[in-house]
């Protein structure tokens, strides 16, 4: 028998039709307790902006909110977007990420701005941020600005100023690479770094990106071999036909945002089989459904672990897209609660 990955987490904090953005980030809070305690191994908050169906914006505030309200499981950032932000302030909310929650805190990072032109625009509009050109030094001034050992900037004057991300922790988070393409798994490699493949959102190239990671990794003291694990969307029910029309309002969502359609929340259930949409979205959304894990919890358990095998990880990182139903509260998150457990259950 195959043996079964681990499971991770990443949200993106959906907010449904007629819920606040309270009530979506109290549903996320649960759902991080519930990780918790069925024994997922981390759990991760995306960073996008201006999209009314997701709440996730700010990773490092719901870091430390999830930090507070679990024990055990590792949380983090999937990603931070580095263009839209200074590489010290980054590396100063993540010191403060790691004096609270020590040894549980890893830095996702990822070269993409997250939204669209001008929302990136505004991200910058106070002063200039962390350059996409200059990605690969403000990933290495992270790391040395959270390191024991600081970094050193030279004045014009001639004078050598030493910083460093405080508060000082004993520890430091643990940074990865995030990316569908093969420039993050590039310099993963190259700066001896875990990498993690975006699968979620594209799965072209899964295997020749791996390959380029993997053979061309450079070994670092704290990370001697390549580490690597996938990301999918997944929807467990207990029928086919229940996790198929649970995710099915996301994949509307995403075929939407792909055609330059307008957004709004997410759909429940019901609107999303009671509103048509035109062919061509339609089956943008129909393909989406069949690449994605969307299956009763034993064929869903054993589609992880082919997937885990096919492509050689020992970890999935699980994007629960199990939207609610009408009737179900708004401060709770029925779909994607009921996905972590029977997937959970089923490896098990």
């Amino acid at each position: 028998m195959t043996t079964s990955p681990r499971l991770s987490v990443l949200d993106l904090v959906p907010v449904r039709s007629g819920q606040s953005s309270s009530q979506a980030i109290a549903a996320s809070l649960d759902l991080v307790r519930l990780a918790d305690r069925l024994g997922f191994t981390r759990y991760w908050f995306a960073e996008h902006h201006n999209m009314p169906a997701v709440a996730a914006s700010a990773p490092p505030v719901m870091i430390a909110a999830a930090a507070t309200v679990t024990e055990r499981i590792r949380v983090g950032s999937g990603g931070v977007m580095l263009p839209n932000h200074a590489p010290l302030v980054v590396a100063e909310q993540f010191a403060v990420l790691e004096a609270m929650a020590p040894g549980r805190v890893d830095l996702g990072i990822g070269r993409a701005p997250g939204s669209d032109p001008v929302v990136t625009a505004l991200l910058r509009s106070s002063g200039p941020t962390s350059d996409v050109d200059r990605f690969p030094q403000h990933v290495q001034d992270i790391r040395s600005l959270m390191s024991a050992e600081g970094a050193s900037v030279r004045l014009t004057s001639g004078q050598v100023y030493d910083v460093h991300a405080t508060p000082a922790a004993e520890s430091v988070p643990t940074v990865w690479l995030l990316g569908s393409s093969d420039y993050s798994a590039r310099l993963a490699a190259e700066l001896g770094l875990p990498y993690v493949f975006a699968n979620h959102f594209s799965g072209q190239g899964i295997d020749e990106i791996l390959a380029l990671y993997r053979d061309g990794y450079r070994p670092s003291p704290e990370h001697p071999a390549p580490e690597t694990f996938l990301t999918v969307n997944v929807s467990v029910a207990p029928t086919l036909a229940e996790a198929r029309a649970r995710a099915l309002p996301q994949a509307r969502m995403m075929a939407r945002l792909r055609s330059g359609k307008p957004l709004g929340a997410q759909e429940t259930v019901e609107d999303a089989a009671s509103t048509p949409l035109d062919g061509l979205t339609s089956q943008m959304a129909d393909e989406m459904l069949d690449r994605w894990i969307v299956d009763e919890p034993q064929a869903a358990a054993r589609r992880v672990r082919e997937l885990a095998a096919r492509h050689g990880v020992d970890e999935v990182m699980v994007v629960p897209v199990a939207a609610s139903r009408a009737d179900e509260s708004l401060d709770a998150t029925p779909g994607r609660t009921q996905t972590l457990e029977l997937l959970a259950d089923a490896l098990a």
